[in-house]
């Protein structure tokens, strides 16, 4: 199964294909969508669309996933954030790719097995279980492989088993 893990975001957006296997995972490609700070934001939204197009018409992933939303501190990045993961959701959809969303804590979870473990745990153990020589940058795209990852443990669960009535 290949799966496009994505990393939302309006400046950088992350991206990683993984290739699951009968639990093992290999790495595929990886990136970033990105634009440029001084544009209009409706411009930078397009960019975003456009390119979210083109990777899932060249990548062919068979799924998506993609991260949900944490908002803390900064209530004004997060709505910025939220529009940029609505034109990808649109891509992914026009598209007619199914996708996924986790929260951060479920991928650190499964990657890690550790629902509160760091940035750096998580990209440590993403390059580990990948078997890479180095992390990926930008880090929006480790954390994208790591989302894949999650989506890779997750769908081929017993409990998603049961839930597909035995099928992946």
């Amino acid at each position: 199964m290949r799966i496009l893990g994505i990393d939302p975001g309006y400046g950088i957006t992350g991206f990683g294909l993984i290739e699951a296997e009968r639990g093992q995972s290999r790495l595929l490609h990886c990136g970033a969508i990105t634009t440029p700070a001084g544009m209009d934001f409706s411009a930078r939204l397009e960019i975003i669309y456009e390119d979210m197009r083109q990777l899932l018409e060249t990548t062919k992933p068979d799924a998506v996933a993609i991260e949900e939303l944490f908002f803390g501190q900064n209530v004004t990045t997060g709505i910025g954030v939220a529009q940029s993961r609505g034109v990808i959701l649109l891509a992914i959809r026009q598209a007619g790719l199914e996708v996924t969303a986790y929260k951060p804590m479920q991928v650190k979870q499964s990657v890690v097995g550790y629902g509160n473990a760091t940035k750096h745990q998580v990209q440590d153990m993403t390059k580990r279980l990948l078997k890479l020589q180095k992390l990926p940058k930008p880090d929006d795209a480790a954390d994208a492989i790591a989302i894949a990852l999650c989506h890779a443990r997750s769908s081929t669960s017993l409990l998603a088993q049961a839930q597909n009535g035995g099928k992946l």
